[in-house]
């Protein structure tokens, strides 16, 4: 199996890179890829981490799944690209140099129409939304989340229109729910659709493989950032294997490999993706509560106090929930959000593009 440089016979691991662009210093900006390719034929599954340069417990993840002995274990190929944003990773940067936005906001939508010609970043993550779509029958791409953030697994929503009928998507989250419930992390649904889609959430990596390729595809958040968790790196990993297992894969489960797991959902009623309580008052932000705390809606969640320290507002939960991560820094303006949620989520799996079908 050729993958850039990277070529690995049947039985082979091998490393190597992709070269997308040039740099205005005359060399290529290249991407690691690691190539375990099984003795036997199989699926394919591409595992990304780093498209934000900071989130290491994703690229460690990304890089320790790729054991050398992974092609024994294995019918099928498994392809890793442990650092989709080079740029960013230099300077341990969310964002890379070559644009003031979302690197994870770059990847083709068939669906939306631009007069705006591709800038470098967007022609990089097109030509590797390419190389993953050309052989991948799934991908899981590795992130982190914040600060003592709890770690999880996002199924995206599937949406239908031009590119699948509803029955299409049906069938597509379907299989989007069996591999992420063989991660073993809590599981979070995203927004719901017109949020997704005002958030270009379909033009993040795992959004734009599932639904403009129509290939089962995940993002799972692993914890803090800037530095690898050792807790977080484990599931991670454990993940990985589970949806190997769960492809049917994986001939031989690694001793040193975790079972999926070792991390509980905080309530057992369905949930997604939100972004709050906002506070209405500017001050300085006191939490209630930590990341993986249970709440209810109409606790209070944190208070506002002034810079003295005199006590301004509260903040109530919106929802029935649990933490996944609380507002980094003590600052906080009219609006801002104090928490990041898994809110309670009754609401279908696939959806519309369109919100007026």
């Amino acid at each position: 199996m050729d993958i850039g440089t990277a070529s690995a016979a049947p039985g082979e691991l091998a490393r190597g890179h992709l070269e997308l662009t040039d740099l205005p210093t005359g060399t290529p900006e290249k991407l690691p890829v690691i190539v375990a390719n099984g003795e036997e034929d199989g699926p394919t599954l591409w595992i990304t981490g780093g498209v934000h340069g900071d989130e290491a417990t994703g690229v460690a993840v990304t890089q320790d799944a790729m054991r050398e002995d992974l092609p024994e274990r294995i019918a099928g190929a498994v392809v890793a690209v442990p650092v989709v944003n080079p740029a960013g990773l230099r300077r341990n940067a969310r964002r890379s140099y070559y644009g003031d936005d979302d690197p994870n906001r770059k990847f083709p939508d068939p669906e939306s129409e631009s007069s705006r010609p591709a800038e470098v970043q967007e022609r990089i993550d097109e030509r590797l939304y390419e190389a993953i779509v050309d052989s991948a029958d799934a991908l899981i791409d590795n992130h982190t989340a914040g600060v003592n953030s709890f770690p999880f697994v996002i199924r995206d929503r599937v949406l239908y229109g031009e590119r699948r009928t509803e029955a299409e998507a049906e069938a597509l989250a379907d299989e989007l729910e069996a591999l992420v419930e063989a991660t073993g992390l809590p599981l979070l649904t995203e927004y719901p659709a017109e949020e997704y889609v005002e958030q270009s959430l379909q033009r993040s990596t795992a959004g734009a493989v599932c639904n403009a390729a129509g290939i089962p595809a995940f993002t799972t958040e692993l914890g803090g950032h800037s530095v690898v968790t050792e807790s977080t790196r484990a599931a991670g990993v454990a993940a990985a294997y589970g949806v190997m297992d769960e492809l049917g894969m994986l001939e031989d489960w690694p001793d040193a490999v975790a079972e999926p797991g070792s991390f509980d959902a905080p309530v057992e009623f369905p949930v997604r993706r939100f972004r709050g309580p906002r506070t209405d008052t500017a001050g300085l932000v006191r939490h209630r509560v930590e990341a993986g705390d249970a709440v209810e809606e109409g606790e209070v969640v944190a208070d506002v106090v002034s810079s003295t320290g005199e006590q301004l507002d509260t903040v109530e939960s919106e929802h029935d929930g649990y933490v996944i991560g609380r507002k980094e820094g003590l600052a906080a303006y009219e609006g801002d959000a104090v928490l990041s949620m898994a809110a309670r989520d009754d609401g279908p799996l696939v959806a519309p593009r369109d919100a007026d079908e």
